[in-house]
């Protein structure tokens, strides 16, 4: 006989398969505020991290700056890695004053450049001999084909080989701080995104920002699997997460016009960084198989029916031009 709890995580099951496919009503307010209500692990200890160090990607705005700042309310020592000086400064004071956690630190990055990432990565061992949590969120969305001071396509700069030098060059640490996380901000663009690994940079194909946004975030997810196979026995725990729609700067800037038929339902950057920032915390990390991808505190599939697959050999390809590209080691 089904107890009064199994039949309320079946109803909890159903329904949020149910909201799920209705992605306009998953990915907005109301799919947050409905799964909210079942969630008995909200964030509210002061202490949760603290000794903790953690680095967070795209600090300066929108989900990074909101993460940044619920990880240093939680105790933690929290590196924001920004492009620009003048807005990472504004964002590290804000976090400082809202928080009163004044170990809050600002780390001037281009993560679309090799060796800004290298510097940063030197700099930041020399100071640190661990590290807790890191979480890659600086992301670009282009209306043009631009290259990066590297010769690379900005897109794939940024979101991709930003993630895997970055994510590389820090691992030792993250073993040291074991049991770690490293946690990539992804969207719910990749669904309809394959990696194409002969056309990566969009050099045969015709630009399209979108397009070129949503293949990179299938790659943060591909990079996802990959690194937690490789660090399945060393303790890092490696997982992925999108936000669902959320009224960020990036989306006011690169998608005025979804903004605009959306913005009634728009998440708020709070509600779109819940997923990262418990994934940061929850004590539950390592009941979970690692390499998993995220949305609203559950796991979700990386395909769905419409999604088109990649072949293990073209995986292959992309991880290989990733490591030539990058120029780093595991």
């Amino acid at each position: 006989m089904q107890t009064v709890t199994n039949i309320l995580d079946k109803a909890r099951y159903i329904g949020d398969e149910l909201l799920d496919k209705t992605v306009i009503g998953s990915y907005t307010w109301p799919g947050y505020y409905l799964r909210k209500l079942w969630w008995d692990d909200h964030i509210s200890d002061a202490t949760a991290l603290q000794g903790k160090i953690c680095i967070v990607t795209g600090a300066n705005a929108g989900l990074g700056k909101i993460v940044s700042k619920q990880l240093a309310s939680l105790g933690a020592t929290v590196y924001l890695l920004c492009r620009n000086l003048k807005r990472g400064e504004a964002a590290r004071r804000e976090i400082i004053d809202d928080t009163a956690n004044e170990n809050v630190h600002l780390e001037i990055v281009d993560l679309s450049s090799q060796s800004s990432i290298k510097e940063f990565a030197t700099r930041f061992q020399q100071k640190n001999q661990r590290l807790d949590v890191l979480i890659n969120n600086a992301g670009v969305l282009l209306d043009e084909r631009m290259l990066s001071a590297d010769g690379v396509e900005m897109t794939f700069a940024t979101n991709v080989l930003g993630y895997f030098s970055l994510t590389n060059l820090l691992m030792p640490l993250l073993k040291n701080a074991a049991p770690s996380r490293v946690i990539n901000v992804s969207s719910g663009g990749m669904y309809l995104a394959r990696l194409n690994p002969d056309d990566l940079q969009f050099e045969k194909r015709p630009f399209d920002g979108v397009q070129a946004y949503a293949e990179s975030k299938r790659a943060e997810v591909i990079l996802t699997e990959y690194w937690a196979k490789q660090l399945s026995d060393a303790g890092v725990f490696v997982h992925a997460m999108h936000p669902g729609w959320a009224d960020t700067p990036g989306v006011q800037t690169s998608l005025p016009n979804f903004r605009k038929l959306m913005q009634p339902f728009l998440r708020t950057p709070e509600q779109g960084a819940d997923t990262a920032t418990w994934l940061a915390v929850t004590p539950d990390i390592a009941n979970y198989p690692n390499g998993q991808f995220w949305f609203d505190r559950q796991i979700r599939p990386v395909h769905k029916i419409i999604s088109p697959r990649n072949t293990p050999d073209e995986i292959e390809q992309f991880l290989k031009i990733c490591e030539e590209l990058g120029q780093t080691e595991n």
